[in-house]
């Protein structure tokens, strides 16, 4: 089964159980318990509107946010070095070097970025220090090895122009000790900090990285819809695995051509370089009823390990509808945490803040 195979796979909501929870209805206390709050928060809005205005009408609504996330493991290794501090060095005599995707890591939290960088067993080799040329030390810049630099003062001629007297800055000798060096004409060689010898060895860099697409539902609401990112919903469809296939048959069809136009375009960016995850291989080919070719597990060799994972979240969004002053106004409560929008707030005191 190639790649185009596997995207015409599909998932069809239609077999799956969803577990819509109940979003608790939006009441009126809610609503102002949530801008009170909003508020308190900011430190030029008064709060005296917040508890005297007069909720008109509450407009609940639900958005569904469409999520895919595939995580990927690459590596590479880079020769490195770092200063000789001990006599035990790791070389080609104590054996080969494993290949980066033989060398076994704990890896880290699902879904999260991360980077390490690990030794390679067997790589190490030292050699003569490249900067200070196995000296561990180096001609100070500053005096040119000399160890003192000319007086400032009197410009070297021992004496104040002027007074016809003794340099008192440099004591009469017309020079002062340099400071770069503290007078020893050299410096500590900083790049084997001063062990004359430097360890060479292998680096494996090992970087987890999540690639994140997102969808949320259309709607014709004067909201700004990066706030939604930031905020929770409640989870009604989850697919975890190597691969996941498009999704069908969904209630909002946006949603369906989301997920079949993501997972297209991480397949095409991530699947075609990627190596399975072995504890992952067998719950593949149950999927696929066991027919997997192996021009595909060729591909796995590449340098590169995936997992997707996409969900489907029912986010809460109501339009708050109030009066106040003889005028009316209108704000947002959003997502599972009751967060506020407000673009209109009546009692806003400056233009500094940022509303969100």
């Amino acid at each position: 089964m190639d790649r185009l195979e596997l995207q015409d796979e599909v998932v069809s909501t239609s077999a799956l159980k969803f577990f819509y929870t109940m979003i608790p209805t939006m009441t009126e206390d809610v609503a102002r318990n949530a801008l009170v709050s909003f508020v308190n928060s900011k430190c030029c809005y008064g709060n005296k509107a917040a508890g005297e205005l007069v909720i008109q009408d509450l407009r609940q609504l639900t958005l569904y946010r469409y999520r895919l996330e595939t995580f990927n493991e690459s590596r590479l290794s880079e020769w490195t070095f770092e200063p000789l501090t001990s006599n035990l060095v790791d070389g080609p005599q104590n054996g080969t070097s494993p290949r980066p995707w033989d060398i076994k890591v704990q890896t880290p939290p699902l879904f999260q970025d991360d980077t390490r960088k690990f030794r390679i067993p067997h790589s190490s080799l030292v050699k003569a220090c490249h900067k200070c040329h196995g000296h561990g030390r180096y001609k100070c810049s500053g005096c040119q090895g000399a160890g003192w630099m000319r007086c400032v003062s009197c410009s070297g001629t021992r004496q104040r122009r002027k007074q016809q007297r003794r340099c008192q800055m440099c004591s009469g000798t017309g020079r002062k000790r340099c400071s770069t060096c503290s007078g020893r004409g050299n410096k500590t060689c900083m790049t084997c900090q001063g062990e004359k010898k430097l360890l060479h060895f292998k680096q494996l860099i090992i970087t987890w990285k999540n690639n994140v697409f997102e969808f949320v539902s259309e709607h014709q609401l004067d909201f700004p819809g990066e706030l939604l990112s930031k905020v929770n919903g409640e989870n009604v469809f989850k697919d975890e695995n190597v691969l996941v296939y498009p999704i069908i048959d969904f209630p909002k069809p946006e949603i369906s051509l989301a997920s079949q136009r993501a997972i297209a375009e991480h397949n095409a960016a991530f699947t075609a370089s990627s190596r399975i995850l072995q504890q992952n291989k067998r719950s593949l080919q149950a999927r696929s009823g066991g027919k997997i070719q192996q021009s595909r597990q060729d591909k796995y060799s590449s340098p590169l390990k995936a997992l997707s994972r996409q969900t489907i979240e029912l986010i809460p969004i109501t339009e708050v509808h109030y009066q106040y002053a003889g005028k009316t106004y209108l704000y947002f409560i959003y997502g599972l945490e009751n967060k506020v929008y407000t673009l209109d707030y009546p009692e806003r005191y400056c233009c500094g803040c940022t509303i969100i």
